[in-house]
């Protein structure tokens, strides 16, 4: 007996609307429960749809490129007893360089200053987009129809209502430049000159692959946070050697196949330290003039995936104890290497941990995580002698790197932070108690 069943997208987070950016699969596909059936991308993330049961596939209702919501319906699947055998799909191809890096929209994103229209440049030309840091602001529709004219919206001064482009502006900003206007800005306005294409070919034997939109998108986000924020990388030590005792000797307590990890203990550490310096847990208003403090506790940990680095969100840590927080630790880091992470399960964090603990290293710089003001760094452990009551013991020495924005952190408290959290785990009781 078979049913006819209407698969819709199912919940994706406070997402209203998210791009098909590849179909799996095709009418008459047989496929298992839990295969992909198609690939929606958001500004954050790419994520696969997957079947909810085992059957044939009937009729498809979206394409390439259509815009859909939780509960759009998306193909009809004629449900069948038992498994279907595996199909075979033929994985999905890297998306095609485009014309110029489209700018995200994700949460509102913290700028150097308000941008303003620029002033009209000597001789009755005039210039565009004089600041570096102003974000383009436009409607998906402006930024495909920019694309296809290969302009750079961060070029475009936008007339609409808070600064938003218009498809006009668009149009001016091409116009301007085609007539000879358009005068760019100079190096003296803080935008820096564009790198030169270079053929490499002239040197020896080359080869290209594109990037993944996840690293496109990740890349701008980067660029952003670090032009947007003078940053300033602390560095500190935290003695381990009795956390990670006591890590090893509760890691018999977890439930089966949760792994105990020292990254779930510097999550709870980390929020001990939030919660005495209360700016770290802070991000400054679009305006640069006014702080807002978080009353909640969002920890955000970089997870290294095949398709680039994502940023899942540990949510309300204050309230979960290391067991929990472990768990949850490990079925964020499943969902986003096997791209099933949801948006909203990467956004609202406080505060992000990158850790390379597991590579090596002695220290690095993490970039700041904008609109979060600040970030830590973790590197290899290392036993090493230190000095106590008269004579040299072998400790555990945790490296750690503090990086943050100096417009909200100055040098004392960033500090006076890294060695509060350094002490706490040296003394594990003082942040799981």
């Amino acid at each position: 007996m078979t049913t006819l069943h209407e698969v819709r997208v199912p919940d994706i987070g406070d997402i209203k609307s998210v791009e098909v950016i590849d179909i799996l699969v095709k009418p008459g596909d047989q496929v298992r429960i839990e295969d992909p059936l198609l690939t929606l991308e958001s500004d954050k993330a790419t994520m696969d749809i997957p079947s909810p049961a085992a059957g044939v596939i009937r009729e498809i209702k979206v394409g390439v490129g259509d815009k859909v919501a939780e509960g759009t319906f998306i193909l009809v699947l004629e449900e069948t007893a038992g498994v279907a055998p595996p199909k075979t799909i033929a994985p999905a191809a890297p998306p095609a360089p485009q014309q110029a890096p489209v700018k995200p929209e994700p949460e509102p994103v913290r700028e150097l200053f308000t941008p303003r229209p620029p002033p009209a440049a000597p001789g009755g030309a005039i210039t565009v987009g004089g600041s570096r840091t102003a974000q383009a602001h436009a409607s998906p529709s402006v930024r495909k129809f920019a694309r296809e004219l290969g302009v750079d919206l961060g070029l475009v001064t936008g007339s609409g209502r808070k600064g938003r482009i218009l498809k006009e502006d668009v149009m001016a900003f091409t116009k301007a430049v085609m007539s000879g206007q358009h005068v760019f800005a100079s190096a003296r306005s803080g935008v820096m000159p564009e790198i030169p294409a270079i053929d490499f070919s002239r040197f020896g034997p080359i080869h290209t692959q594109p990037l993944t939109r996840i690293r496109i998108l990740g890349g701008q986000n980067l660029v952003r946070s670090w032009s947007s924020a003078p940053q300033v990388t602390h560095f500190e030590e935290g003695d381990i050697t009795d956390l990670e005792a006591l890590r090893k000797e509760r890691t018999n307590e977890m439930k089966p196949g949760v792994k105990l990890t020292l990254l779930a203990f510097l999550i709870k550490a980390a929020v001990a330290a939030l919660g005495k310096f209360p700016e770290f847990n802070a991000s400054l208003d679009p305006g640069g003039e006014t702080l807002i403090y978080k009353d909640y506790f969002h920890i955000g940990f970089a997870v290294n995936t095949d398709t680039g680095l994502m940023v899942p969100v540990i949510r309300d840590v204050d309230q979960k104890g290391i067991p929990a927080i472990a768990e949850e630790l490990m079925d964020l880091s499943a969902k986003a290497r096997s791209r099933r992470i949801r948006p909203d399960e990467m956004q609202g964090g406080c505060f992000t941990i990158s850790s390379l603990g597991h590579i090596g290293g002695t220290g690095f710089t993490p970039i700041v995580n904008t609109p979060e003001v600040a970030i830590l760094g973790i590197s290899r452990a290392a036993m090493k002698p230190v000095y106590n009551d008269g004579g040299f013991q072998p400790r555990l020495i945790l490296p750690l790197s503090l990086s943050y924005d100096h417009r909200v952190i100055d040098g004392v408290a960033a500090a006076e932070f890294a060695r509060f959290l350094g002490n706490s785990l040296k003394d594990p009781g003082r942040f799981l108690i």
